[in-house]
């Protein structure tokens, strides 16, 4: 065989494995299973997470309160600016129906308890061991936050870090009636 024929012969080889690669790549993204994308008026999904106490929390336990859900972790920078404002916030809104629920992302309970002591926290603090509600909300980046009304639906998804003046105007769209 002369080197152009060679040549024509890999060049065509490496056509097909790219064109193979091409069709994998577009029959994989198109069969696999779509997650879930919540947006506002959904129902929020139910969960079960144990906070540093040992107490059982479920969503579905605040039927008939708002519930401010939030995601954090304890390396999150924008997470500890929030939460100062997050706890002045749920001690203005607790006795009116308003309930905060913070879920930390899989870390020890010795990390987690340490932080809640440091900031003084009040609220539930829950931790996500397994990140299933993490995946069960398509949580990405932390901080992140869910308002969800007292029906259980999700009324609001605010992105990111959150000013005390918006977690105030967000627990108060969230109230009971």
């Amino acid at each position: 065989m002369d080197k152009k024929k060679k040549r024509m012969v890999i060049r065509g080889l490496i056509l097909g494995l790219l064109a193979c690669a091409i069709i994998y790549t577009i029959y994989n993204s198109a069969t696999k299973d779509k997650v879930e994308v919540l947006q506002d008026g959904d129902k929020a999904p139910d969960f079960e997470l144990v906070d540093l106490e040992g107490n059982t929390h479920r969503l579905s336990d605040y039927k008939g309160q708002g519930v401010f859900l939030n995601f954090w972790g304890t390396w999150c920078e924008p997470c500890k600016k929030e939460m100062p404002a997050l706890e002045r916030q749920y001690q203005q809104f607790k006795d009116q129906g308003v309930q905060v629920l913070a879920v930390n992302i899989a870390q020890s309970n010795f990390e987690v308890q340490n932080y809640v002591d440091q900031l003084h926290l009040t609220f539930p603090v829950v931790i996500d061991k397994t990140k299933s509600v993490m995946q069960a909300y398509n949580v990405g980046q932390l901080p992140a936050s869910f308002l969800i009304d007292p029906e259980g639906k999700v009324k609001r998804i605010p992105p990111g870090e959150l000013s005390e003046q918006q977690i105030q105007t967000y627990m108060e769209s969230i109230k009971p009636e």
